[in-house]
């Protein structure tokens, strides 16, 4: 079953979740989108997750353990 989920590129938010520039909406947008096809079921704090990974504000060994710990929940 397809899903989806809210973007909205003039405000640059994905579920509500605020980000600084479009580049970075669409690299969090694609990841979503391909962790979605593998049976991630995002929310917001996930996505706040991914962003900050994709902007470099934490590293892979902190989204590892995000992940681990299931703090996208």
């Amino acid at each position: 079953m397809f899903a989806t989920i809210e973007i909205d590129r003039n405000n640059l938010t994905i579920m509500g979740v605020k980000f600084s520039d479009l580049k970075t909406l669409e690299s969090t947008a694609n990841a979503l989108g391909s962790n979605m096809f593998e049976g991630f079921k995002p929310t917001p704090k996930g996505v706040e997750i991914i962003r900050d990974y994709v902007s470099g504000k934490i590293s892979l060994g902190e989204l590892v353990k995000f992940a681990e710990e299931r703090a996208y929940v």
